[in-house]
């Protein structure tokens, strides 16, 4: 029979003040296990920059600048997480939790609807434009999940800050398409019984947010990888494809897959080729009512892939208004690729694969 959610934190409570005894007033270390280890490195950071579990904690809001770059930089994670989070409202609606979305910094972006407001400590950190960072606040499930990239879970007493034990916390990272951080996932009670099965629900939840984040990416096509003999769906990844044959987003899935890395200068994971030992056109030409095919990859692996249903293809007017851009750059440089190529911004690799791509079209230059 498992415990009930009161006693598992009455269990805590006295671990976890042993352990701030040792580390944070007697210079000791938190040992016995009571602790986790990124919760003690937390702990520690906060004591080098001079701050103390006694001082006075401001949740601080940043400044307007601040909040309007916060908010234009995360308007895709927030139209990713708009459905989500009236999904987990619902499902956490007869707790004392709420939710909390912040951008890749920690700043509240979006507050959940069950964020009773006329609670002291529920208002001071339920507002957009709050820093809830480590920096700022000291350790908690946001700043510990943007920092450790993972689920965690952070139990009233394990907060660096005495004036922040009020709160339990569980936080899950938001990832891009492009395999950046963008932003945190909190579900937060206030003197509530502790449920460290929220964390299990912040991880599902932040996935969701990420799984509408690729959708919401523009591409030629979106395919799906797994490798041969792997469960279903939820061993399967998918990648966003241009018309070039170039990989513009990819899920965590996928990324760890292939070993993606994301190009910055040229805003992509590079072409299906460099990952698979086939031709693009051969993957760019899969149809999504076939079976899944079994591509060698140039590790030696291999891996089966399929065409998604319900690609979001790049207007054609944009692969126009693209064609007309190189030819007229190209014009200007008398010819000269490279040259137009860092005119446009990209490298010169990326305007070979896209001089090759519009040939194939027939609206080359």
């Amino acid at each position: 029979m498992n415990p009930a959610p009161h006693s598992l934190r009455a269990d805590r409570l006295p671990m976890i003040t042993q352990a701030r005894r040792a580390l944070l007033h007697e210079g000791g270390t938190a040992s016995g296990g009571a602790i986790e280890p990124w919760i003690t490195a937390s702990w520690q950071r906060c004591i080098g920059r001079g701050q103390r579990p006694g001082d006075g904690v401001a949740f601080d809001l940043v400044t307007c600048a601040a909040q309007r770059r916060s908010a234009e930089s995360s308007g895709t994670l927030l139209a990713a997480a708009r459905s989500v989070l009236a999904d987990l409202d619902r499902a956490i609606a007869p707790t004392r939790y709420f939710s909390l979305l912040t951008d890749a910094q920690g700043v509240v972006v979006a507050v959940g609807a069950t964020a009773d407001a006329s609670v002291p400590a529920v208002h001071a950190i339920a507002r957009v434009g709050v820093d809830l960072s480590e920096r700022s606040v000291g350790t908690t499930a946001i700043g510990a999940a943007l920092g450790e990239r993972h689920p965690v879970w952070l139990h009233r007493g394990e907060h660096f800050f005495d004036a922040t034990a009020v709160y339990s916390c569980a936080g899950a990272p938001v990832v891009g398409p492009d395999g950046c951080l963008a932003g945190m996932l909190d579900l937060t009670g206030v003197m509530a019984d502790e449920r460290p099965e929220l964390r299990h629900l912040a991880a599902q939840m932040a996935m969701r947010i990420e799984a509408a984040m690729l959708d919401a990416l523009p591409r030629e096509r979106m395919l799906r990888v797994q490798w041969p003999g792997a469960d279903g769906a939820s061993g399967a990844g998918l990648l966003a494809l241009d018309g070039d044959g170039l990989i513009v987003g990819a899920d965590r899935i996928a990324r760890q897959m292939l070993a993606l890395r994301w190009q910055e200068d040229a805003r992509h994971f590079g072409p299906l080729d460099a990952c698979f030992a086939t031709s693009p056109e051969r993957l760019l030409g899969l149809r999504a009512d076939a079976a899944a095919e079994i591509v060698p990859l140039w590790s030696g692996l291999q891996a089966l892939v399929a065409a998604v249903e319900g690609s979001r293809v790049v207007p054609a007017r944009w692969r126009d208004a693209e064609a007309r851009l190189i030819r007229e750059a190209i014009g200007a440089a008398h010819g000269n690729v490279a040259r137009a190529a860092q005119q446009l911004g990209i490298s010169r690799a990326t305007m070979y694969r896209r001089l090759a791509a519009l040939r194939r079209r027939g609206a080359g230059p």
